[in-house]
């Protein structure tokens, strides 16, 4: 799903990788106060040229009209009571004898491996299911991608987004994101998991913006624009 400029077509490029001139420290500290703030949850603008595309993928992919509802706000209340309860009962008790914070340690971590297990997983298969489309844009189904063995960028990312809801990934947090990369122009689908609110995991098909899961703020080549699943579209805003 390769996307040339002006014509909001999704697709790949090859990538270039240039050896460091600074020790590894420096350009991880460099990159950490370079890295780009989003705001990923605003209404997207009547005339945004995605929209009209999102939604006909939504239509297709639900069998009904999209509805964009709200913004998705994190369950929080019912975790501050788990808290209140759990800090109340390890009162006196030694470092590490938590078993609630030793429930959301295990959890987190058996959540990472498994994505990061998928993100591995889906760019080894690219190698042989990628399949660009010619000359229209077509954003497929899961079940078209299926059906014909493969996709470019847009359809194999369906396998990761579902992949993630069906292993019990919080649908709040699961969301299919177009980036665009400015030195290329040229723009790309991925899945973002919000494990963390304000800077999330990204899960890319083919590998392109790099290997494994890297965060969102670690890829200053790329901005995201757009995210959205079956019912909701949101538009990026960078602070």
């Amino acid at each position: 799903m390769a996307i040339r400029p002006l014509v909001l077509t999704i697709g790949l490029t090859a990538l270039s990788v240039v050896a460091p001139t600074k020790t590894l420290h420096a350009l991880i500290e460099d990159d950490i106060k370079s890295a780009p703030h989003y705001r990923y949850f605003e209404p997207p603008h009547e005339q945004d040229p995605w929209s009209g595309k999102i939604s006909q993928w939504q239509w297709r992919a639900q069998g009904g009209v999209s509805v964009t509802g709200p913004a998705p706000t994190s369950s929080s209340k019912g975790k501050a009571e788990i808290h209140a309860v759990s800090s109340a009962l390890s009162d006196g008790e030694p470092d590490g004898a938590n078993l609630q914070s030793k429930y959301e340690n295990f959890q987190m971590e058996k959540r990472r491996a498994l994505a990061q297990d998928l993100a591995l997983w889906i760019q080894d298969q690219s190698k042989v299911h990628y399949v660009p489309d010619e000359e229209i844009d077509h954003w497929a189904t899961l079940e078209e991608t299926l059906a014909k063995a493969g996709d470019d960028c847009d359809g194999l990312e369906l396998l990761t987004y579902n992949l993630l809801h069906e292993f019990g990934f919080e649908e709040s947090r699961v969301f299919r994101s177009i980036i665009h990369n400015e030195s290329d122009q040229l723009y790309h689908m991925v899945t973002l998991w919000f494990e963390d609110p304000e800077d999330p995991w990204v899960i890319d098909p083919t590998g392109a913006v790099g290997p494994g899961m890297p965060k969102m703020s670690e890829l200053t080549d790329w901005l995201p624009l757009k995210i959205f699943n079956q019912t909701q579209e949101f538009t990026v805003v960078k602070q």
